[in-house]
């Protein structure tokens, strides 16, 4: 059976399944056998229909394997080649080495193109700074902050350092600790522990969603680090990445972050401030090739520090 879609000019896989691997699913296989690229990049492309097992094509990564199958896995073009331009958009780099980059992000920059936000990402600033990146699915980029959240990114150089990453990412190894502003007077340290999903009616937003309803599990803890009339200086801590976590979990608990647009609500005893009042300030992972662990730390930026001065005045 012939694949749909466009293929890389790169040779495909020709790959034989050992014996060892009986009664085993195929993208477990796949990832196993193709270490340099993640399972959830497998499952994808199996269900694309960019693998054949025995010269048919398989679209269930679930599909259990017995041993001696013969595979052929083609790279969709997608996964090597990106469509978007470099653009010299200046980065604060905290640090970089021959497969590593820590950006510190300003708020009001898009991590990704998508609608309304075709140019002038941060995807475009990492392919004019180095544009060997053109060939790492999505630039490199492990994980995203939203538009107008500031503060460390962890960016991949190679191919093998982007899947590193992505598996310590989903063995909750990677360390992200957050500054959050929040309305409300907090007295103790605590956590959530709800689900997150896609909001039932509102599909721009994200919400508190039970598991049985397409919510994943999400946990936030969160340390209070100074109080104020009718806020709260936080340090919140990330176990899991979702979409807008702290902002949801925050909210679900009648917390929500100082300036949100989305899940907060303008009131007169809140302070004025044009964005969510969150930074990511520290970032600790395990080097992809070193082994060792390390730790960055982005001071709270300006726009931030100014509000919480304002407050101490107050």
């Amino acid at each position: 059976m012939e694949n749909s879609g466009d293929y890389s000019r790169t040779e495909p896989h020709n790959l034989t399944v050992p014996n060892a691997c009986a009664a085993r699913r195929l993208d477990q296989v796949l990832s196993e056998l193709l270490p340099q690229h993640s399972r959830n990049r497998m499952q994808t492309w199996v269900r694309d229909g960019h693998v054949l097992v025995d010269g048919k094509c398989e679209t269930e990564p679930k599909r259990k394997l017995y041993g001696g199958e013969f595979l052929l896995v083609n790279e969709p073009q997608d996964a090597r080649d990106l469509p978007e331009q470099p653009e010299d958009i200046p980065l604060n780099i905290v640090y970089e080495d021959e497969v590593l980059l820590i950006i510190n992000k300003p708020a009001g920059l898009v991590v990704h193109p998508g609608s309304g936000n075709w140019s002038g990402t941060l995807m475009n600033a990492l392919l004019h700074h180095l544009p060997s990146l053109a060939q790492i699915p999505r630039a490199g980029i492990v994980h995203r902050l939203d538009k107008d959240t500031s503060g460390l990114m962890v960016v991949a150089k190679t191919l093998e350092a982007q899947t590193d990453l992505v598996r310590q990412l989903q063995a909750r190894t990677v360390r992200r600790q957050y500054l959050a502003l929040a309305s409300g007077s907090m007295k103790r340290d605590g956590g959530v522990d709800s689900p997150i999903g896609r909001h039932p009616t509102q599909r721009i937003k994200m919400a508190v969603v039970p598991e049985n309803r397409g919510g994943k599990p999400a946990l936030t803890w969160f340390r209070v680090l100074e109080k104020f009339t009718y806020c709260t200086l936080l340090e919140c801590s990330l176990e899991t990445g979702r979409t807008h976590q702290i902002r949801v979990h925050m909210l679900s608990i009648r917390h929500p972050l100082v300036g949100d647009p989305v899940y907060g609500k303008p009131s007169p005893r809140l302070p004025e401030f044009h964005r969510q009042a969150l930074h990511a300030t520290r970032l600790g992972l395990v080097h992809p090739i070193t082994g060792f662990k390390m730790q960055w730390e982005a001071p709270m930026p300006e726009d931030m520090r100014d509000l919480v001065e304002n407050l101490r005045n107050d």
